[in-house]
């Protein structure tokens, strides 16, 4: 099983950034697909944004245009740069990847964002 570790997160004030990490044990060029997912105290966890194997991206409403994923396969490493940050994306931020059917999961980060 793949493993997946995340790193970046903390304290900001609104409007501030962060780019959170998230390293992988395995090749993820040779993942299906990656995703970062969020988890606000009291709420569910809901997909943030996604990067499948060919490029292509798509994020949440309420990120688009201030959340970018990206990824350096030559360093087994997806990140998530957050820009304009906002009280309401404080959570619990972790990514997964699913590798031969398999959906692997980072332990998470946390990300505060104080007004």
């Amino acid at each position: 099983q793949v493993q997946l570790v995340e790193s970046g997160g903390g304290l900001v004030q609104a409007g501030g950034s962060l780019r959170l990490s998230c390293a992988a044990s395995g090749s993820i060029s040779s993942s299906l697909v990656m995703a970062w997912y969020r988890q606000a105290p009291g709420k569910q966890r809901e997909l943030v944004a996604t990067l499948n194997r060919g490029g292509k991206t798509n994020y949440e409403d309420s990120v688009k245009g201030r959340f970018t994923i990206s990824r350096d396969n030559a360093k087994d490493t997806m990140y998530l740069q957050m820009n304009s940050l906002k009280p309401e994306d404080t959570g619990v931020y972790q990514c997964c990847a699913v590798w031969s059917g398999i959906v692997n999961w980072g332990q998470g980060t946390q990300v505060t964002v104080s007004s």
